[in-house]
């Protein structure tokens, strides 16, 4: 029996087919006493051929007992119409159908490049690796990496360590980059930096289409843009329409403006200025020294004359509004703010307080300068109250329509129109006591503020009225019919604006239906019934 060499007994049988191929070389010859004795020496013009594809270089050694080769200069691999590759230099194994690729390697595949030193090029598995670094050019997309590896069937790329996607648009900096090839969208995972012309995004683990700058963005990331930035659990960006959102926990703040709002779920359109806010919405304002909060079920922003001189924007708030500032609290179903005029409109049982005063009526105009308040402007059901002492005595004004005017803050002027009710209570200079309580009724009254808020005086063009000793007061007059205290509705601190707590049901407004016009008709008869 033939004795089997163990270097004979680990090799496998390669059919025919399987074979490398040597088509043409302008010198062969062996060198069986130098360091490659089973090699054939080629050289010139050089070409094999191995399962479809083609090789040529100008110079090799063949190993046709390994099925391999090693190619030197002007290395040229070709399978199909699809894919090339040149190099210095290449090692190809047939049995594996693996290529080494070396220096100054070119693998192109369809409309990619990728660029290395060093690249290994795996024909059963498709898959081309580099670890040297290397660049994938993709059209106007160039992406850098230490390592990576591209499939030349599934067109997906990977990038490994100091990864970086150069495009006009934009920059991108990242660990490890997934680039599909065939739809120009781009996966970054672990802490990525994204920078356009306008913006920076930070972000962990995000997706984002090269072609048409859509963006999907989680993990907690961040854009910057200008004097603006918004995070987010997860941001999603589409240039073209302009639309973005946002959920968890989104942060949206503009530093210029001094402003911000949070939200669980954000949408706006930058190119029509709408946007809307849900989900434990909350709007801070700290242009001003103290901050203001405001809390609405939903926040929703219009924009009017948009990139234009006369541009304005109206916010809208509803339902369950609450507003907390140290000199100012509000409440009401829904509101709508306008930077036109600075007014900001309250509707359905509105309430606001400043220090120890309590404003309220069927709706509330409030002139803000500055976002301070500069006037209130009450329609319907107008009453304000202001608590004098810790004795629940309160200095009441009740009427039609009421207007209050405030400096700094302080309220400085108060006009009553119409159906006027008032019960005041004098305080005596010395030791601020209560004096009298004095009861008034009339058609218009004007009340002066002092700046520590103490009335200095009241004018009205004609009064009925009461004054009672403190002692005296009868128990039917210490209130008016509409009297109604809401301390325990008032927001405590920034925190309980989301604590809704609405008014009881027998203290709510008294409804009153607007007049209808009468009908008018043409040609009507003298006389006629209408």
């Amino acid at each position: 029996m033939a004795q089997v060499l163990p270097a004979q007994r680990n090799k496998k049988k390669t059919q025919k087919k399987d074979r490398v191929e040597l088509l043409h070389a302008d010198e062969l010859r062996y060198d069986l006493y130098g360091p490659n004795p089973e090699a054939q020496i080629l050289k010139g013009h050089v070409s094999f051929r191995h399962q479809g594809a083609r090789l040529t270089c100008d110079s090799a050694y063949f190993y046709e007992a390994d099925n391999s080769m090693q190619a030197f200069g002007h290395v040229r691999f070709r399978q199909g119409d699809t894919l090339s590759l040149t190099a210095d230099r290449a090692d190809y194994d047939g049995q594996e159908q693996v290529m080494r690729a070396r220096k100054n390697v070119v693998l192109k595949h369809r409309r990619q490049i990728l660029r290395t030193d060093s690249l290994d090029y795996d024909r059963l598995y498709k898959n081309a690796y580099f670890f040297e670094g290397g660049t994938l050019i993709d059209g106007k997309d160039r992406l850098v990496s230490d390592w990576g590896e591209y499939n030349t069937e599934t067109r997906q790329a990977v990038f490994y360590y100091n990864v970086k996607l150069k495009s006009p648009e934009r920059v991108v900096t990242t660990d490890t980059l997934h680039y599909d090839t065939k739809k120009s969208i781009a996966h970054v995972l672990g802490p990525s930096k994204i920078t356009t012309k306008s913006s920076v995004v930070e972000t962990k683990d995000a997706f984002f289409h090269t072609k048409s700058d859509q963006a999907q963005l989680y993990g907690r990331s961040t854009i910057v843009d200008g004097e603006k930035t918004i995070t987010g659990d997860s941001l999603f960006y589409d240039s073209r329409t302009g639309d973005s959102h946002g959920n968890g926990n989104v942060v949206f703040v503009d530093k210029k403006n001094r402003n911000s709002l949070m939200a669980n779920y954000l949408q706006y359109n930058e190119k029509t200025g709408q946007g809307v806010a849900t989900d434990s919405a909350l709007v801070i304002d700290y242009s001003q020294k103290d901050t203001l909060y405001m809390h609405g079920d939903t926040l929703k922003l219009f924009t009017f004359h948009i990139d234009t001189d006369s541009m304005y924007r109206k916010v809208h708030a509803y339902h369950k509004v609450r507003v907390y500032r140290k000199d100012l609290q509000a409440v009401c179903d829904s509101l709508v703010f306008s930077t036109e005029d600075s007014c900001m409109t309250m509707y359905q049982d509105p309430i606001i307080w400043n220090n120890n005063r309590q404003l309220l009526g069927e709706q509330i105009h409030l002139y803000m300068n500055d976002s301070t308040i500069r006037e209130a402007h009450v329609i319907g059901q107008a009453l304000s109250i202001e608590q004098a002492d810790q004795k629940d005595h309160y200095n009441q004004l009740s009427s039609k329509e009421m207007h209050a005017y405030f400096t700094d803050g302080n309220i400085r002027r108060t006009i009553a129109v119409s159906n006027v009710l008032s019960v005041f209570y004098p305080v005596d200079d010395k030791d601020s006591s209560l004096v009298m309580m004095n009861y008034l009724e009339t058609d218009t009254m004007k009340m002066y503020f002092a700046d520590h808020r103490q009335l200095e005086k009241i004018w009205t063009p004609k009064a009925v009225g009461t004054s009672y000793p403190m002692s005296q007061i009868p128990a039917n007059k210490e209130r008016l019919p509409d009297f109604a205290w809401f301390a325990d509705i008032r927001p405590k601190d920034k925190d309980d604006v989301f604590r809704w707590r609405g008014k009881e049901g027998g203290n709510k407004l008294k409804y009153v239906p607007r007049q209808q016009a009468p009908l008018q008709r043409l040609n009507r008869k003298k006389g006629a019934t209408p």
